[in-house]
């Protein structure tokens, strides 16, 4: 059934939590291949680089507005994750899809319709959520375990550098020789 679509691809560029996830220009491809095949009418396209662990993201908010005012059918993205990660926008999707708001939204793994069985939406929406939980307390962890072992997490401070040149984990601070001498006191 052809559809006014959609398109939304976000990577977060902020808080690194999408590392290993495709990035914007391929997510693009892929969307575009599934428009392509839907043969649907793209009204909008955005690309959002935030987090989604927290609601408030402009350009996804702007997305569901239209969608709110009926100006979109569908949302075309490459998986759920990227539309949520948090239980507010996650809710907010699942029920304007129930409610037949938005009529579907097409992934490169499925399309979901308002027809559909809750279960399967919910519980993918709920592991995106735990990912970006889980994913802070390890990076914490991580923090946690460079402070006891003498390190000092983050950046090296001014009149420093790191060594770049080792594998990760080993990395120390050294003095920068172009800048050490002009920061002491």
């Amino acid at each position: 059934m052809r559809m006014r679509v959609i398109v939304y691809n976000r990577k977060s560029e902020k808080d690194k939590e999408d590392a290993q996830v495709l990035s914007i220009p391929s997510q693009k491809g892929e969307n575009a291949r599934r428009v392509q095949k839907g043969g649907h009418d793209v009204v909008d396209e955005y690309d959002e680089e935030w987090s989604a662990k927290k609601p408030g993201r402009p350009k996804f908010n702007d997305m569901m507005s239209k969608i709110e005012a009926g100006e979109a059918d569908a949302i075309v993205c490459w998986r759920l994750n990227r539309l949520a990660r948090n239980p507010i926008d996650g809710g907010r999707i699942q029920c304007m899809l129930q409610q037949g708001i938005i009529k579907s939204i097409i992934t490169s793994e499925k399309e979901y319709l308002p027809t559909d069985n809750v279960i399967q939406m919910a519980v993918e929406f709920g592991m995106a959520t735990q990912y970006s939980l889980d994913l802070s307390k390890d990076v914490k962890r991580g923090m946690n375990q460079k402070v006891n072992m003498g390190w000092k997490p983050g950046r090296p401070p001014l009149g420093y550098m790191r060594d770049d040149a080792r594998v990760k984990g080993t990395k120390q601070t050294l003095v920068d020789p172009d800048r050490f001498d002009l920061v002491q006191i």
